[in-house]
């Protein structure tokens, strides 16, 4: 339902926020406390973030930006914020109205905190946030969910919760389509807040584990969505590639993979990084790369730590290219799917394009079946954990721009050394950053060369505990 005389009402409204006793708002302490704790996940630090209908600015100074810019159609609310945060240099805060006054500025977050509610024009509120938007800025939108109408109505009867305007009263599907009419794509749904205030013990239980399980999920207060600009970053001729090739027993493989990998962008980098071997690859990498007479550049590394996640960050580290690939040297998953990883983020179709095996039909002695049994029982579990769809969380192709990597380990690195194959820190760092990820199908063939270097049942015993580490890290936080 739309709201009548927005302008008199809101502002009404509004003012007699700034003028009344708190007493609503001491009941509201809690909420407000576990959205900030939610937005705290999404954006770290040091950010530059613009906040639409940013009150008294509370939320904003809470997420202790680089540069943070807090708008509000009330020109009270905008002097209460400024008194009250006049000490932070990183905050500016104006008066402004989101449907006729659009930023120019980009920004990496964008944040409608409880707005979308109070909008006469919602749709056109969304597109005008195109122009304070670059490539990888993330838009974050909190609504009331409308299973609590009454029980919010009879709060503020009690003086529970302040009194509101009438507002629109919007499900996650609505909100969704009207950010995709809006040149917005949704990344994340999640539902927060089954008890939203802040009780020890009972508090954790219901926020952090209750409201994250099927069906009891959609009972939480808070709809919280997290969009993308619907927009292809710019990867023409002019961007080059880097491929990581982590090589531990495959000296048989290393001439296929370097006649087999394509020309991916103006300039493609292959990186061979091998890992302690008891074959004779690092004689055969040194061989084969010195007879190369093929377009791409080649270069060679040793690591000089153990596994396969510290030979790919040490190929990571090294590489030059925009885009980065990781491709394994056994050649289970053809090179020649590279160019569709490379499709899937030149169309912006993807911001990280994770390779799926268990789309086609699995060639026969490719893998085993308690493998196959187990990569779909962590294939769900991780589409759980992520709040994306996981086909296949196991598969060594992945790609995504050398930006994002960046931004990626810096995220990961408080986590330390959890992961030892590296899968697992790429996915969890994706979507820490709710970067969009994209299963690209491979069609996965048996070795022609060498034996797995995984072994079942240790190394699934450790793909477990990674996984209930992601749960109380990202799912259960």
């Amino acid at each position: 339902m739309s709201t009548p005389s927005p302008e008199l009402t809101l502002r009404e409204h509004f003012d007699r926020v700034t003028d009344h006793d708190q007493r609503p708002r001491r009941w509201q302490r809690g909420f407000h406390a576990q959205l900030l704790r939610h937005f705290r996940h999404h954006i770290p630090e040091g950010g530059h973030v613009l906040e639409w209908g940013c009150g008294a600015g509370d939320l904003l100074a809470g997420l202790k930006p680089a540069r943070g810019l807090g708008l509000d159609f009330s020109p009270r609310m905008v002097a209460r914020a400024i008194e009250e945060h006049a000490g932070d240099a990183a905050l500016e805060f104006r008066a402004a109205d989101i449907e006729t006054d659009p930023v120019m500025e980009p920004f990496d977050h964008i944040i409608l905190d409880y707005l979308t509610g109070y909008l006469p024009d919602i749709q056109s509120a969304l597109k005008n946030l195109n122009d304070a938007a670059h490539p990888r800025t993330r838009l974050h939108v909190t609504t009331i969910n409308s299973l609590w109408l009454i029980p919010l109505r009879l709060a503020a009867g009690a003086g529970m919760v302040s009194h509101q305007p009438t507002s629109n009263w919007l499900s996650h599907d609505d909100l969704s389509n009207l950010l995709e009419l809006a040149g917005w794509e949704v990344v994340e749904i999640e539902h927060l807040q089954l008890f939203p205030f802040e009780v020890p013990l009972l508090s954790g239980l219901a926020n952090h584990l209750l409201v994250k399980l099927p069906l009891i999920r959609h009972l939480g207060v808070t709809t919280a969505i997290t969009a993308r600009p619907r927009r292809a970053p710019v990867l023409a001729g002019d961007v080059s590639c880097s491929v990581i090739v982590p090589a531990r027993n495959e000296a048989g493989n290393i001439r296929a993979a370097l006649e087999r990998i394509p020309v991916l962008g103006r300039r493609t980098e292959v990186i061979f990084v091998e890992g302690h071997s008891t074959d004779d690859t690092w004689a055969a990498i040194q061989r084969e790369t010195a007879a190369y007479r093929g377009p791409h550049l080649i270069r060679v590394l040793q690591q000089t730590g153990r596994g396969k996640w510290d030979a790919v960050r040490t190929g990571l580290g090294a590489a030059r290219g925009d885009v980065l690939v990781i491709q394994d040297a056994d050649l289970t998953a053809p090179p020649e799917d590279l160019a569709k990883f490379y499709d899937a983020l030149a169309s912006g179709a993807a911001e990280f394009a994770n390779g799926s095996r268990l789309i086609y039909p699995v060639e026969k002695g490719a893998m085993r079946f308690l493998n196959m049994v187990g990569n779909k029982f962590f294939s769900r579990a991780l589409t759980y954990v992520l709040g994306q769809q996981i086909k296949d969380s196991l598969c060594g192709t992945k790609m995504l721009m050398r930006s994002d990597y960046e931004r990626l380990a810096r995220r990961i690195a408080p986590f330390g050394e959890f992961d030892p194959f590296g899968d697992f820190n790429l996915l969890f760092g994706a979507a820490l950053l709710d970067l969009r990820i994209r299963d690209v199908p491979v069609r996965y063939k048996d070795r022609t060369y060498g034996s797995t270097n995984i072994s079942r049942f240790r190394h699934g015993w450790m793909l477990l505990k990674m996984t209930w580490w992601g749960l109380r890290h990202l799912r259960w936080r």
